[in-house]
This record gives C-alpha cells, sequence and structure tokens, in this order.
C-alpha cells in the first residue's frame, strides 16, 4: 500500500532512513491517536489517526529523524507547510497542520481513501489518452496554484498523485497531488543543506540534478515526465544505473512518446519535446499550458502540427470546452474500502 507520495522503489538508503521510525501504532503525538500505519516511503511514515481535539480522522504523516534535525529543513518546513496549508484548491490534499512533538515533525492532512496514480499504473498498465490526460490537467491545475503562491513542489511523481475514482461522473478519476508541506520556497536548488538529493530520479529535471536554482518550470518537467509514463507505461528516460540515468536527463533527448504509445498522434512528440527540454527557458510556461497543447495534440490530430494561439493575457486558449479538460469541483472523495489513504 502506498500513501501520500511515499515510494521506495530504488531509494534504498531512504527506506532504510525512514526505517528508524518506531512502530508507534496507539502511541499519540501531540493531540494525535495513532490508529494504524497505511504508508511509509522515503520522506516518512503515514498514519490513520484521530484528531482529539475537533475529533477527526485524518492522516499524519510523520518525518524521517534526520530531517528533524537539520535546522535548515526544519525552518523551512515551518514556513512553507503554512504556506500550502492556506492554499484551497479542489486538486491539492488540505493540510490541517504541521508541527513538532517528541521529537518529530507530524503533517496532519485529510484522510483521502484511494489510490496513488503509481498503484493503479501497476494495477492497469497504461491508461487511455483522455483518462490521462484529465489526471494530468487537474495536477498541472495545482501546480500552477502552488506556484502562484510561491512554491514547487521538487518531486512530483505518480507516487505523490492520489487518485478517487468517480462515479456517476464524466470524468474517471479526481486527481490530487500532495506532499506540499515537504516542498521548498522558489529558487532553492534541488539539494538539502546537507548535500542530499530531493527528488525522485525518473522524473527529475536537469537542472535539480547539477544543482542548479528550481522553480515551477522544474515541477512541469516532472509532470511531463509523469504524463510519459502514464500512456506509455514507463518514464521517458531508463536507464541500467543511476549515473546513466541523470547522465541521461541532462544530455540526452527524449524518446519520441508516439514510438512508446503506439496509436496516439505524432505531434504529441513535439509537446513532450518542449516540455522535456533541458534548459527550463525553452518549456512551457506553465504546467496548465502544457497539458492544454498535449490535449490539442493527441486529441486534435488534424491541426497538431500547428500550436495552439495564445491570449495576449493569458495561456493558451483550449481547443475543447473547459469542463472537458478534467477539472473538477470540490467534493468529497470515493471510498474503497480496499485501497485507503
Amino acid at each position: 500500500m502506498r500513501c501520500c507520495g511515499d515510494d521506495l522503489r530504488g531509494d534504498p538508503e531512504a527506506a532504510s532512513g525512514v526505517g528508524a521510525v518506531a512502530e508507534l501504532t496507539g502511541a499519540q503525538i501531540a493531540h494525535y491517536q495513532l490508529e494504524r500505519e497505511i504508508g511509509r516511503g522515503g520522506t516518512g511514515v503515514v498514519y490513520l489517526a484521530k484528531d482529539l481535539r475537533p475529533d477527526r480522522v485524518v492522516a499524519l504523516k510523520l518525518l524521517a529523524p534526520e530531517r528533524t534535525r537539520d535546522d535548515v529543513f526544519r525552518r523551512r518546513f515551518s514556513h512553507d507547510s503554512r504556506v500550502a496549508a492556506a492554499i484551497d484548491h479542489p486538486h491539492i490534499v488540505p493540510i490541517y497542520e504541521a508541527g513538532e512533538a517528541d521529537g518529530l515533525l507530524y503533517i496532519a492532512m485529510r484522510y483521502i481513501a484511494g489510490q496513488d496514480l503509481a498503484a493503479l499504473l501497476d494495477r492497469d498498465g497504461p491508461l487511455p489518452v483522455t483518462a490521462a490526460l484529465a489526471i494530468a490537467a487537474q495536477v498541472a491545475s495545482a501546480l500552477d496554484a502552488a506556484h502562484e503562491h510561491g512554491l514547487v513542489h521538487r518531486d512530483v511523481k505518480p507516487g505523490s498523485i492520489l487518485v478517487a475514482e468517480r462515479t456517476g461522473s464524466d470524468d474517471s478519476f479526481h486527481a490530487y497531488l500532495t506532499d506540499f508541506g515537504l516542498t521548498q520556497t522558489l529558487s532553492p536548488t534541488g539539494f538539502t543543506s546537507a548535500g542530499q538529493f530531493v527528488g525522485t530520479l525518473d522524473y527529475a529535471a536537469p537542472e535539480q540534478i547539477s544543482g542548479r536554482p528550481v522553480d515551477g518550470r522544474s515541477d512541469l518537467y516532472s509532470l511531463a515526465c509523469v504524463v510519459y509514463e502514464t500512456l506509455a507505461g514507463k518514464p521517458p528516460f531508463q536507464r541500467d544505473n543511476d549515473m546513466a540515468l541523470l547522465w541521461a536527463h541532462q544530455y540526452d533527448p527524449p524518446p519520441a512518446l508516439s514510438e512508446a504509445c503506439p496509436g496516439i498522434a505524432p505531434g504529441v512528440d513535439a509537446v513532450m519535446a518542449k516540455a522535456l527540454a533541458k534548459s527550463p527557458e525553452d518549456r512551457y510556461a506553465s504546467c496548465q499550458e502544457f497539458v492544454a497543447q498535449m490535449r490539442h495534440a493527441a486529441l486534435r490530430p488534424d491541426d497538431a502540427g500547428a500550436p495552439m494561439r495564445s491570449r495576449p493575457d493569458g495561456p493558451p486558449s483550449a481547443p475543447l470546452p473547459a469542463e472537458s479538460v478534467g477539472s473538477t469541483p470540490p467534493g468529497p472523495p470515493f471510498d474503497d474500502d480496499d485501497d485507503e489513504w
């Protein structure tokens, strides 16, 4: 089971660090009673917990102990968590509170039943184009909202995207982006003060890897890697070892999505190449612009060779009605007794 963006695949050091978080089922952290563990990954352990003050159920994430010992991270964590909690967006998991108790940093979030995109892909394989782009549009909207508040996620990946299946709706899924309490304000590099890389290599932007400043365009690159995997069943760059993967992100041209995803319109290749450009200046200006161009190329192949016209005061005009992009109004998440967040 995965929860709140935790994904240990290919990250044994992260797994061992989180392993230092003891089993705390039944314990009380601050005013939260821990009921059971529901997720464990590179950044922490997540418990289903009862908030004793307003008497509600939450997902409580306890961060790995080494994060608590990093004074720079603690100060940034406190600031960024407050900013993230102030963002009211239908595709961002609401953060109720962040704090420190008993030597542990914690984040209390809304508990959402469902599974993450990584689990969905493991279960079903690549998604149909319409479903993949609907999820991408929702995540893009969440990222752009965060960027407007001065936050950059820096670890966008299938494991940090929750998907709740919807019934009786034109949309197949309602997507939520999580782990915003672990972001940094715009402009820091992809490394912590201790020199640790922050991110997941399959989806890391070249500037993150090289230690250059990152901003919202770094999240756009990661989102493009996720969209590629959602459609092709694998990330754009796959290599035999981490060093080769780091090199590929920085220097190798991205493979054509149309070759990895038979049947998709070839116009998507130019869109993906721009989103995965090595230099941030060569990418799209926003995540929603990228997804809009993907929809235009994939769903209107007859005129996909020409880029969409941009309004002078905003992002490109969409080729389809706004309601078809995949953004959905706020509402209660879908309950799934088999997979819980």
